[in-house]
């Protein structure tokens, strides 16, 4: 199984890992039609991930799929995998976060989170700071492993990093992919020299990396020689892998097969010269709005 560091800790994790969001429009519907939509569909594809050597699983509490990593994971040794969620800002207060947290451990059906992460910087700064001393105390409960934050912009990062007092940060969440790369300005640089985590959520930019009109023929015929055949999706997942050794790619989980595919990116790396031509043949493709990109 393939595993890299995750930022300055001891923890390994694949290359590539997996996320739970799913459509925010079909919840109240299905909670009031009383329908598990996909339900079993969703687990599975969990479960695939797994089996083919993804062990970073990310979730939220916004997501509402806790339960379902959960019965996923069943019977599985906990060691094995990496369990990441978040905590929403309107719980940013220290009761509310342990709370929050406390919760998170019953739906994921575990003793401990591997990754808490705080999912949207609070427009009140003594809220984040309260949210981030509630973090600290959870690492030291031996609840969670390591302190997250997801869509802070570069200033918010490093006060966060500021305001810790006993651990550090381990990484950050943002939307990150070939065709929407503009935190490869500031905070990419940022993670990098401090050791951060970075992990990616739409990294197939919605769909529109994934198309066989989205790649170069001839760059995909040229892949094909030097490494065999590979997908689309396949090659925009390794992307990252190949120009990146502390950025993860978090596509999410909704179904057996794609899941199978997307783990066909990882154990094999393109050259700068391949990586270089894949950036210049996504150029003409714009990637979906930053959360905390104004600009």
């Amino acid at each position: 199984m393939e595993r890299i560091r995750f930022a300055k800790t001891e923890a390994q994790i694949s290359p590539m890992g997996v996320g739970t969001y799913y459509d925010f429009r079909w919840i109240a519907p299905a909670k009031i039609l009383g329908i598990k939509a996909g339900r079993q569909r969703r687990v599975e594809a969990i479960k695939s991930a797994i089996a083919s050597g993804i062990n970073l699983i990310d979730s939220a509490e916004l997501y509402q799929s806790e339960p379902l990593v959960a019965e996923a994971i069943k019977g599985m040794p906990r060691e094995e995998i990496f369990l990441a969620t978040k905590v929403m800002p309107l719980h940013f207060s220290y009761d509310s976060l342990i709370k929050s947290c406390e919760r998170s451990l019953r739906n994921l059906g575990t003793d401990y989170i591997d990754l808490y992460q705080m999912h949207f910087p609070s427009s009140n700064k003594n809220r984040i700071k309260e949210g981030l001393r509630a973090m600290e105390h959870l690492v030291d409960q031996g609840k969670i492993r390591y302190i997250g934050i997801s869509n802070f912009t570069l200033a918010q990062t490093e006060e966060v990093v500021s305001w810790l007092k006993k651990y550090p940060l381990s990484s950050t969440q943002m939307n990150f992919s070939l065709a929407h790369r503009n935190i490869e300005k500031d905070i990419l640089p940022y993670c990098r020299e401090n050791g951060i985590a970075i992990l990616a959520y739409f990294p197939l930019g919605h769909g529109k990396l994934t198309g066989t009109s989205a790649i170069n023929q001839d760059i995909m015929k040229a892949i094909e020689n030097k490494h065999g055949k590979k997908t689309a999706t396949q090659i925009v997942l390794n992307w990252f892998m190949s120009k990146y050794d502390f950025v993860s790619p978090i596509p999410r989980a909704s179904n057996p097969d794609h899941v199978k595919e997307n783990a066909g990116a990882m154990g094999w790396k393109m050259t700068p010269e391949e990586i270089e031509m894949l950036e210049r043949s996504i150029e003409r493709i714009r990637g979906p709005f930053n959360p905390v990109d104004r600009s």
